[in-house]
Formats: C-alpha cells, structure tokens, sequence
C-alpha cells in the first residue's frame, strides 16, 4: 500500500519524527527592527540559546496586505491596534530585505543553525528554494491554495501552522500538500499576539490528540506565541516534537513581535525543560527501571521470621512478619499465603528472610 505520508523526514541533520528530540525554530520575524547587522546578530544569539533553526519572514507588504482594505476597517484590532503607523507601513517597515538574503544564509552556516523561511509569495518560494531545508506556512495562508500548490511542488518538508482554523480546514490544506508532498509537520497554533494571559484558555492543545488519531505517526509541531514555555512542555508530553516561538534579544525594544517573543534566557531555559521532559518520557512499559534496583530492595518487604525455627519446622502465619528490606531472593509479601504450613528444610533464626530454597519442595 503506498504510503500517504512520511512518519520522518530530514531538515538539516536533524530527522523530525514523533520519536527524535524536539526541532527547536527561533522565528526572528521582525524582530530585526529592519537592520540586517541586527538580523545576523539574532541569528548567532539564537544558536547559543540553543535553537535549532533562524527562521525568518519573507514578504512584500503589497504582495500580503491591502493598504484600502485595512484603511476601511476603521480601526486597528488585535494586536494591531497598538501599532503607532497603519497596517502597511509597518509592514514596509519591518519585513525583511530579500538583499539580505546571501548574508542571512552564509551566517547561519556559520553559526551551525538552519536557515527557514515563511514565504508569503511565490516569488519568496522560488527565491528560497535552493536555500533553505524546509518551509514554514504561516496560519493565514493555510486556505491560500495558489502558494500551498507551489510550494508542494518544491517537495521541501513543509511545517503548517494551523491557528485560526476548522478542522476541515486543516484536513483540506494537508490533502492538498499530500498530492505532491509527503514530508509534513502539522502544527498546533493559536494566532491571537496580544501576550495576554488569558490565551492559555484558547490555546487547546488537547488539539495534538486529534491529530494524532487523523494522521497516525506524522509529525506534529506547535507554533507557539504564549508567555513562558508551559505550553511547549504540555505539547511535547502530548507527542509534539517541532517547537517554534517568536525570538528576541530584548522584549522592551519597540517593534510588532518583540512583546510576546522569547528572549535568550527564557529560551535556554525552555529548551533545557525539554530536554528534561523528553528524558522523563520513557517508553510507557510499566516496569522496575535500572535506578530503581536498590531502591527496590530497600523499601519493599520481605517474609521474614519473628523467631527461631529448626529444620522440619512446620511454617505457621504467627511464625512471620513482613518487613524492609527484600533482598534479591526473598519471598514477597503477597506470597506470604503459600508458604504457611510449608516445611523448612534448614535451620533458621529470628531475623531471616525466607527463600523458596529454604523450603520443601
């Protein structure tokens, strides 16, 4: 039967998987202020805070906005309505140069940390094609079909944000991608930018199950724009295991993403959380683990005698207590019942632990 999917593919070195260790993306976004001396300075602190990737936002303001459109809205809603200038000249003011691009790239390179980018047109894609390991979709191009079309033709893995969107939705966009694609990562998303607190009620990560029963083994993702890392670790305990977050030096510096975005510090310390998380997962077998062996003799108990008995003695249940610590060979407590009126076929003291070796077969 041929396959629908690919429960794994490569970005990088690094293979993204429901099994292999979270793929950490730094989406430096605007947050280069519209300096490239800026953008590449991100992208080195990124890689010591330990992301994974620099990802950046390729657009053209007239190619993803309508100055008419948002001038007749009236008013600035969202997280927009705190920007000082109109819709587009902030768009014109922060996206980043495709000049840059060559030196984007070579720094990355030199960093050791992917390059990605989200493309917002085709051009964007073609430009890119050759450059990056992969593509990011943002959630407000999910139903834009002319760019998902392109984009599966490239057969890049493509990582799809899913905020603000149905069910069906999301299900008609990855059908779409899996007539020419079959590396992709569907990820959680809610788009609401506001760093509110109150967005952790929106954020439904409960989400990550349903796609799991959908698409059985495919890659899962969470594009992420909550304070903190606690819904990065709820995620990859529910089998998320691509993790993007907006990413900044300074949360104060003045600009669209930089309020809600991660800073260094908290992104180390996200990524270490993980780390930790991941190890704590196991492999969901219910057994004794190997740190656990000593532990085990320590605090479990053991049938043991309240006195001294000679050989042939006959076992009576006033004849044994149940105390810690259960040596390797020691009769456990829920045996203790098979063991009364047994023979023993050695002489032992008040103290002993008993062994099946010490009765009559």
């Amino acid at each position: 039967m041929k396959k629908k999917y690919n429960t794994q593919f490569k970005v990088g070195t690094r293979i993204i998987s429901q099994k292999s260790p979270t793929y950490f993306i730094a989406d430096i976004a605007a947050n280069h202020d519209g300096e490239i001396s800026r953008a590449k300075e991100l992208i080195w602190i990124a890689k010591e805070a330990g992301a994974d990737c620099a990802k950046f936002q390729h657009f053209l303001p007239e190619k993803i906005i309508s100055d008419y459109g948002f001038k007749n809205m009236n008013s600035k809603v969202s997280h927009q309505k705190n920007w000082k200038d109109s819709v587009f000249k902030i768009y014109e003011k922060y996206h980043t140069k495709r000049n840059w691009t060559n030196d984007l790239v070579e720094t990355c390179k030199k960093a050791k940390i992917d390059f990605m980018t989200t493309p917002y047109d085709i051009e964007a894609i073609e430009m890119f094609k050759d450059k990056v390991p992969g593509f990011k979709v943002g959630s407000g191009d999910l139903t834009f079909y002319d760019l998902l079309n392109h984009l599966s033709k490239i057969k890049k893995p493509i990582f799809l944000a899913t905020g603000a969107s149905t069910l069906q939705e999301v299900k008609d966009a990855v059908k779409l991608i899996l007539k020419k694609n079959k590396n992709i990562c569907i990820m959680q998303c809610n788009t609401n930018y506001t760093n509110d607190q109150n967005n952790f009620n929106f954020l439904n990560l409960n989400v990550i199950k349903q796609f799991k029963k959908i698409w059985p083994g495919l890659p899962l993702g969470l594009s992420d724009h909550t304070q903190g890392h606690t819904s990065v670790l709820g995620a990859i305990a529910l089998g998320v295991r691509v993790v993007e977050k907006h990413f900044t030096d300074e949360n104060s510096r003045e600009g669209p993403d930089h309020g809600f975005a991660m800073n260094p510090k908290t992104w180390r310390v996200m990524v270490e959380s993980s780390r930790e998380l991941e190890a704590s997962l196991g492999d969901g077998e219910k057994k004794i683990e190997k740190n656990e062996n000593l532990t085990a003799v320590i605090q479990r108990r053991s049938i043991r005698l309240k006195v001294n008995l000679k050989k042939n003695s006959i076992i009576k249940n006033e004849h044994l207590e149940c105390l810690r610590p259960r040596p390797k060979n020691a009769i456990s407590p829920m045996l203790k019942k098979k063991l009364i009126n047994k023979k023993l076929i050695k002489n032992k003291v008040k103290g002993d632990f008993i062994s099946w070796k010490d009765i009559e077969k």
